[in-house]
């Protein structure tokens, strides 16, 4: 674990600064939702570079590793496979992307937009990165994995490591949770130090079912949010983390999920894709029961979506 902390994470903010936005913090009152008696810090990575938060470890992968001729080769639900398409682009190197057909059209075009090679290939992610690596081990390319790798995780560790700095005085974080890829770095920055809750869509339970067995292990993938929060399992990588760090993991249902997106833009203007919402969810849907005066952070993780939902 000590390969993923506050100096690594650090460093890696130090490389890809020049070319991440910091992304900004909103501020305002539970009674904004509802939610009487509690502060909230909206971190907005639906406003990072491609459209998540995923533009921050894909970039740091290839300022970190060495890029081979054949370029980079991503599977993704799709905001990793954009965040690859963008940071291949931005340095130049090819980029062959695997989505599954669920991936939504909004991030398929966007992957387009960055110039990648795109295939889309089988129903689920797991079926995409099958696919993929059968491509890396014939091609040559680098494989860029979405949230079981090092570089990944210090990548998304910076989205923490901004927002300490924004909001140093946050008592609890909820983070919607896929791989864990952002909660495992986010989990690395903050060691302990704030009240951290994942959560997931009830019909893509990952990480709770990871930390009932002790280990990751592999789980339904379905729901309103299977492009973002619906990997086969949590990776293995940032499970330690996992289990001495987030406090607790929460279950939203889609429905849920959809009234936090529409919450969010009826109150704020805030585009939030099901995966940049479910966090938000859980707080909303009283999932999460606040205490009097809490100061609760929410990740708007991303924003591939239509205008508004």
């Amino acid at each position: 674990m000590s390969s993923v902390d506050r100096k690594t994470i650090s460093a890696a903010h130090d490389l890809i600064r020049p070319y991440i936005r910091a992304t900004p913090v909103v501020e305002t009152s539970g009674d904004d939702f509802g939610l009487p008696g509690v502060s909230l810090v909206f971190k907005l990575e639906s406003l990072q570079y491609a459209g998540s938060f995923k533009a921050r470890g894909a970039i740091t992968n290839l300022l970190m590793r060495d890029v081979p001729p054949a370029g980079v080769v991503a599977a993704s639900g799709g905001n990793h496979g954009a965040a690859v398409a963008w940071a291949a682009q931005r340095r130049g190197v090819r980029a062959t992307i695997f989505v599954p057909t669920v991936s939504a059209a909004a991030k398929v075009a966007r992957i387009r937009s960055y110039g990648a090679e795109l295939v889309i290939t089988g129903d689920r992610y797991d079926d995409a990165r099958i696919a993929s690596e059968a491509f890396a081990d014939e091609s040559g390319g680098m494989r860029i994995h979405p949230f079981d790798q090092l570089e990944t995780l210090r990548g998304a560790g910076t989205v923490a490591l901004e927002l300490h700095a924004q909001a140093p005085k946050l008592d609890s974080l909820l983070v919607g949770v896929g791989g864990g890829g952002l909660i495992g770095g986010i989990a690395a920055w903050y060691a302990g130090d704030v009240n951290l809750i994942g959560v997931e869509p009830f019909e893509a339970p990952t990480l709770t079912n990871a930390l009932a067995a002790g280990h990751p292990v592999d789980a339904p993938a379905g729901g309103v949010a299977a492009d973002s929060l619906a990997p086969k399992r949590v990776g293995a990588m940032m499970f330690p983390f996992a289990q001495r760090f987030v406090r607790e993991v929460l279950l939203v249902t889609d429905d849920e999920i959809r009234a936090a997106q529409n919450a969010l833009w009826e109150k704020l203007r805030i585009a939030a894709e099901p995966g940049g919402a479910a966090a938000f969810a859980a707080l909303l849907a009283h999932r999460y029961a606040p205490k009097e005066g809490e100061r609760i952070g929410v990740l708007v993780c991303g924003a591939n979506t239509e205008w508004r939902p």
